[in-house]
């Protein structure tokens, strides 16, 4: 990469960086204007449209990075997973930390989910869609659950991570780690169900196998 485009995309990150500063609990994507983030960014507002073709497009960068982000960290977490014992904990863990470390990043993605701007809503959707069917091929990995079966639990644990996600950015540390254990337990719930699920399957299939 040459000095130019370096120069580029240092000023395209420092945009996207600019526009994240700004969120908080008070404010949403939609009332950030764009000389005010590139005045953030340290750039002429003329320069924006050298990186972004408008807000919008800004906003939509943002959603998958935001995503993209989340994702590498579930990664990581199934990777420590092997090292550190419980699948559920880890994840939660993992999880938790992100709300906490980058609550901007899933503020952007918990408000654009049912906002006013269909762009964004299918945007976010399509996130939620990558958590889950990543999570549905690593349950086909490590259970004999049927991609159906693994598909709906994959959707109910990524569904309950998100509610509670969002009940966590407004909690203290204590509450926090009070919620952590709820998820804990409720995700292992779901993963009970799912064991039963198909023990139920097999059960009835062998029943009318030897029918």
């Amino acid at each position: 990469m040459g000095i130019r485009a370096e120069q580029k995309e240092k000023t395209r990150r420092s945009l996207i960086d600019a526009a994240f500063s700004q969120l908080s609990a008070e404010r949403s994507f939609s009332s950030l204007s764009l000389r005010e983030v590139a005045r953030e960014a340290g750039i002429a507002p003329t320069s924006f449209y050298r990186h972004f073709k408008d807000m919008d497009e800004l906003g939509l960068t943002m959603v998958d990075e935001g995503g993209l982000l989340l994702r590498q960290l579930m990664r990581q977490a199934r990777q420590r997973i092997a090292a550190e014992g419980s699948v559920v904990r880890t994840s939660v863990e993992t999880f938790m930390e992100f709300v906490e470390s980058s609550p901007n990043v899933f503020r952007l993605l918990l408000r654009e989910r049912s906002g006013t701007s269909a762009a964004f809503r299918a945007a976010v959707a399509r996130e939620i869609q990558h958590f889950v069917a990543e999570l549905t091929e690593y349950l086909q990995s490590r259970t004999q659950l049927t991609y159906e079966e693994a598909y709906n639990q994959a959707e109910a644990c990524v569904i309950l991570v998100f509610n509670s996600g969002a009940e966590a950015l407004d909690l203290d540390t204590h509450s926090r780690a009070e919620l952590a254990e709820r998820m804990v337990i409720q995700l292992r719930m779901i993963a009970k169900g799912a064991y039963w699920y198909r023990k139920d399957r097999e059960r009835r299939a062998l029943q009318k196998k030897l029918s």
